[in-house]
């Protein structure tokens, strides 16, 4: 059976770039420790605070990302799903982007999130992502992966489709991503603790069941600046919605096997996306 070790990094990132990407390159490196050849670091990783200050610091931030994280999957030889981070529109505001970077330290895709989180939670919890952010084009993004495998001689191939958070409420898109062929969906995210409370897990696992895939759902925890609080939890959950992995509230990660069998088996059992009508 061909399979793979992922790692789903759940960090407590700060305004501070520093100190997040030297706790970025530590998560990395214990989870390459624990045979991971997938990583992928949660929405926010290099900077979590104030979102007029990130605006504002976004050149040094994607500088900096977009110079480390080749820097560490060559040294590792390894793929990492970095993101997002703020990155520099025409119109001044910023993408939140993710990028996916291959062990020799190439990006092969890169996606701007679509879907802007401009939500009132409650009277204290109120967000308006579009005031700084500039929203993708709404294309969905998945790419070829192709891993070594020590005892066989051809390479294990996975097509890996990119989301960001909020895009997690919107099924229409991770539909388009399995239209695309995505075996893993990557949820990125820095989920608020109200909403992670109520809807993290249970919208994770429809996403992974009702498009017959594995999910992986890095996140952000705890408390970031003054106000802001965030949910934890990443999560690794296979195509039959069982959660393989859960990080719990403290930076950590979520790791485990993902088998091409066990996803080629339950496409076999349920072929539900072949019986579609719409």
């Amino acid at each position: 059976m061909s399979k793979i070790t992922a790692a789903a990094i759940q960090l407590n990132s700060q305004p501070d770039l520093d100190q997040n990407l030297e706790q970025a390159a530590n998560a990395i490196q214990k989870a390459v420790e624990q045979n991971a050849v997938l990583v992928a670091l949660p929405e926010n990783f290099a900077f979590l605070g104030n979102e007029k200050e990130k605006q504002n610091q976004a050149e040094n931030i994607s500088s900096a990302v977009e110079s480390y994280i080749p820097n560490w999957a060559k040294k590792h030889g390894i793929y990492i799903i970095a993101g997002g981070y703020p990155v520099r529109a025409k119109s001044g505001k910023v993408y939140n982007r993710a990028v996916v970077v291959a062990p020799g330290g190439e990006m092969i895709a890169t996606y701007d999130k679509i879907h802007l989180f401009d939500v009132a939670i409650n009277d204290e919890e109120t967000y308006r992502e579009s005031d700084t952010v500039e929203a993708g084009k709404p294309e969905p993004v998945v790419c070829d992966l192709r891993f070594e495998q020590p005892d066989q001689q051809e390479k294990l191939n996975l097509n890996i489709g990119l989301s960001i958070c909020y895009d997690l409420r919107f099924p229409e898109l991770y539909r388009s991503l399995a239209n695309l062929g995505a075996d893993i969906i990557t949820v990125p995210s820095a989920f608020t603790r109200p909403t992670g409370e109520a809807h993290w897990e249970v919208l994770l696992r429809a996403r992974a069941i009702e498009n017959s895939c594995y999910i992986i759902a890095p996140a952000q925890t705890g408390r970031h600046g003054e106000k802001r609080k965030t949910y934890g939890h990443s999560m690794i959950i296979d195509p039959w919605g069982t959660v393989l992995a859960d990080a719990g509230k403290e930076p950590g990660m979520a790791i485990s096997e993902i088998e091409t069998g066990s996803l080629q088996e339950v496409r076999r059992k349920l072929p539900s996306l072949k019986h579609r009508v719409l």
